[in-house]
């Protein structure tokens, strides 16, 4: 089973067609793309001349210098191009050439693909899913930031207005950027649903469309590129760093999960309860079981979880509700085709094709093992005390990176989804993360403690 990005007008892309827009659009050069273990874009710029040797997989990464990639005794790799994926990239356009890219996937020496790869081991989970007939939808809402550069232009967290939701402008002063970003994205395909200024002070939100889980990661590395991009024009810095102003909502990325078997969402039964059939009940049963084992990847830094906390609008505790938005998994009101369940808790600055991977296996878990999720909670679970949720038997996200990666490290569901050595790589290096966390000496304690003590 091939599995390859789909193009956002549904036509494959050929080895020829990207021949010919290279000509036509006289693209000098091709970035062949791809990501690390955090979610970061690595690229290899080659002159176009170079197209065929890239198209027939020969051009190599030294994969010892990428982070949890290979030691340097095994080091040789080969960029994989997804021909799908070709896009120009309309914010590199200089004056008489163009600039494009290819999304790859990196394979071992001996043409296999690497484990290491997290688009590749995307790929594998999505396979799995494929075997019990099952492809999943996802629709990402990913926030983000944007702040004043200083003097010298380095970035600062002082956000660029002090507007609030949905505010237009003049107080909205990132109207502008948010429009540019939305023609640069269409301009490259992007379906975009709508955009709009976000509850915090500096804070956006730009919604396009879902799309299959490997087509909604490849479209998130590129839309966080765009948004970046696009704001460093402006002299703005865009973050997608969860809690970057004390006090204030942090950024998400809720995640709208639905499984299609057949052409037809699995999710809609319109004779059941909710009108939500078995397979999207055992999918929440599986996500809510599994979600403390998983959330180290889908709130990948020690900042995670400082926008994890009661009061700035995030999910904390592990509920199901049909509208309430204070509970993790909501099920918003569409039916049909459209019916999803949006898990809350994801933050942008998660490698995506990780967090799927861990996504789809969970629904996948709860499918397997027919795993029922508790009954919906329609209170407000933000104003129960203690004692009420504990009665209620709502539990808690982990509260720290360190406690995150603890359950991460006893959790099967997430060792088959991210395989022994993405496994094993993403936990010694979120383990190294902490530490350094936990031995720095902070400002706030200096804040603190220097002149008392």
């Amino acid at each position: 089973m091939e599995i390859k990005h789909v193009p956002l007008d549904g036509k494959d892309i050929t080895k020829d067609d990207i021949k010919t827009i290279i000509k036509e659009k006289d693209v000098k050069i091709i970035r062949l793309q791809f990501v690390d273990l955090n979610g970061h874009i690595k690229n290899l710029a080659i002159p176009s001349q170079h197209i065929d040797k890239a198209l027939n997989n020969e051009m190599m990464l030294d994969g010892s210098s990428i982070k949890g990639f290979r030691s340097i005794e095994t080091s040789d790799m080969f960029f994989y191009p997804d021909t799908n994926t070709f896009q120009i990239l309309p914010w590199k356009s200089k004056e008489g050439y163009n600039e494009a890219r290819l999304i790859c996937d990196i394979y071992d020496s001996d043409g296999t693909p690497f484990e290491g790869c997290p688009r590749c081991n995307l790929k594998r989970v999505i396979k799995e899913a494929a075997k019990l007939d099952y492809t999943m939808n996802m629709g990402p809402e990913a926030e983000f930031f944007l702040f004043k550069k200083d003097e010298n232009g380095n970035s600062t967290n002082i956000p660029n207005d002090g507007a609030n939701y949905y505010d237009v402008g003049p107080d909205d002063l990132g109207e502008n950027v948010r429009s540019v970003i939305v023609a640069t994205l269409q301009q490259m395909g992007f379906d975009i649903e709508a955009s709009h200024h976000e509850a915090a002070a500096g804070q956006h939100e730009i919604d396009f469309k879902y799309a299959d889980v490997l087509t909604t990661a490849d479209n998130i590395i590129t839309f966080k590129s765009v948004v970046k991009a696009i704001a460093d024009r402006y002299n703005l810095h865009a973050t997608f760093m969860p809690k970057p102003v004390y006090g204030i909502n942090g950024s998400g990325m809720h995640c709208n999960i639905s499984l299609f078997k057949d052409g037809k969402n699995a999710f809609y039964d319109e004779k059941a309860l909710y009108q939500l059939s078995q397979e999207s009940m055992y999918s929440i049963g599986g996500v809510l079981k599994h979600i403390k084992g998983i959330t180290a990847v889908t709130n990948p830094t020690v900042n995670s979880y400082k926008r994890l906390v009661p009061g700035y609008e995030a999910p904390v505790y592990l509920a199901w509700s049909m509208a309430n938005r204070s509970a993790l998994v909501r099920v918003p009101a569409k039916r049909g085709n459209a019916t999803r369940i949006e898990l809350r808790s994801p933050d942008p600055s998660c490698n995506p094709y990780l967090a799927f991977a861990v996504i789809l296996e969970s629904c996948l878990d709860g499918i397997r093992n027919k795993i029922d999720p508790p009954a919906p909670v329609e209170s407000n679970i933000y104003n129960l005390t203690n004692r009420e949720r504990k009665r209620q038997k709502i539990e808690s996200l982990p509260g720290s990176l360190a406690e995150a990666i603890d359950v991460m490290e006893r959790s099967i569901v997430v060792k088959a989804a991210l395989g022994d050595h993405i496994y094993n790589e993403f936990l010694a290096s979120k383990y190294k993360e902490w530490d350094e966390f936990r031995i720095d000496v902070s400002k706030w304690e200096l804040d603190k403690y220097l002149d008392r003590y």
